[in-house]
């Protein structure tokens, strides 16, 4: 049988719920399909920043780079700053292990009412996850004085746009054919041109796939209007990430919403998670939404070379949602975190 070693971080809030949910439906579908995942659970978080001073120890990165994969709940907490939650884990994971390709598809599940006029939304969203707008160059100035000031430098390589539009290009020949371009070359007038350059370099190399740009403004809006004309949207870590929330959010919850931290040439792990956060204000009640979490289990056995089990996962999850019985309560209903778990899990056996 064939064995997977995962690194688990379930994390904050949420995470702590959500975690054990996915791995138990992943664990699941490994006993259906004849593969086992060996699990190793981190308690990096924010409490363990409040107790001890960062969010992993300083051999952390070295501790997770002979996993498989990395499987992560959510991060952040009242009384951490997001920028230290963020900037001491997931980033340094995403950085160090070249995790260049954030992956999240968006999907709206028969018998979810969407809070747009849409009845068909399939699309992905690729984003940039390693620079771009994220970057660390920079910094405050003057403190405190009537002239204090923040400079945040945009960081954008030929080689980092190539590869993650080359991805991008690859996977819409393999969808649809068709994709779209974030860009707002129109007001950035260094970095998004260079963006877009790129992107008509990289389209001629990919004949099969049309495609198209948006400034992110338009693209924002027509993500609303008409969400179903999208196949694959690509975009910068910024403009990624907002689109990403937007179209999770107009699926009817970002709380379905998975997402993978990519290392496409596999020569680290990748890692993966859920795109909401850790909710503070649910936290340890029960009630959160598991769908992001499993589904992002889902991708992970699928990148782990087991997508059969990764298509019944998904599957499980159309089935309990279109049946319309089993609703947590960002969807209208009634169940808990274990009573919509269990319901996949019914399905799998």
């Amino acid at each position: 049988m064939t064995t997977h070693d995962i690194a688990v971080i379930p994390g904050d809030g949420i995470g702590l719920e959500v975690t054990p949910a996915a791995l138990e439906v992943a664990r699941a579908a490994g006993r259906r399909h004849g593969f086992e995942l060996r699990l190793t659970e981190f308690d990096w978080s924010c409490e363990r920043y409040l107790r001890e001073g960062s969010m992993m120890p300083a051999d952390g990165l070295e501790r997770l780079r002979g996993f498989d994969a990395v499987f992560l709940g959510a991060v952040g907490f009242p009384g951490v700053p997001d920028h230290v939650s963020l900037w001491g884990l997931l980033i340094p994971i995403r950085r160090a292990f070249r995790q260049y390709v954030n992956l999240r598809p968006v999907r709206l599940f028969d018998g979810i009412e969407a809070p747009v006029r849409a009845t068909d939304i399939d699309l992905v969203v690729v984003r940039e996850n390693t620079e771009g707008e994220y970057s660390e160059i920079g910094g405050r100035m003057n403190r405190g004085f009537p002239d204090e000031m923040a400079v945040q430098e945009a960081v954008f390589t030929r080689t980092g746009v190539t590869r993650v539009l080359d991805y991008a290009f690859g996977l819409a020949g393999r969808r649809r054919g068709y994709l779209t371009s974030a860009t707002k070359s129109n007001g950035i007038v260094h970095t998004l041109p260079f963006w877009d350059e790129l992107v008509q370099e990289r389209a001629a190399e990919h004949p099969g796939v049309r495609w198209d740009q948006e400034h992110i403004d338009a693209l924002c809006a027509k993500l609303v209007l008409e969400p179903g004309r999208f196949d694959v949207i690509v975009g910068s870590n910024l403009f990624g990430d907002i689109l990403s929330d937007l179209a999770a959010a107009v699926t009817g919850s970002i709380g379905i919403a998975p997402s993978a931290n990519l290392n496409p040439e596999r020569e680290y792990p990748s890692m993966f998670e859920p795109v909401h956060g850790s909710a503070p204000d649910i936290a340890g009640q029960g009630v959160a939404n598991p769908i992001g979490a499993i589904w992002s289990a889902a991708m992970m056995l699928d990148h782990l070379g087991h997508g059969e089990a990764a298509e019944q996962i998904v599957a499980a999850i159309a089935t309990v949602l279109a049946k319309g019985d089993v609703r947590t309560r960002d969807l209208g209903g009634t169940a808990g975190t274990d009573e919509f778990t269990q319901a996949v899990l019914a399905l799998l056996v």
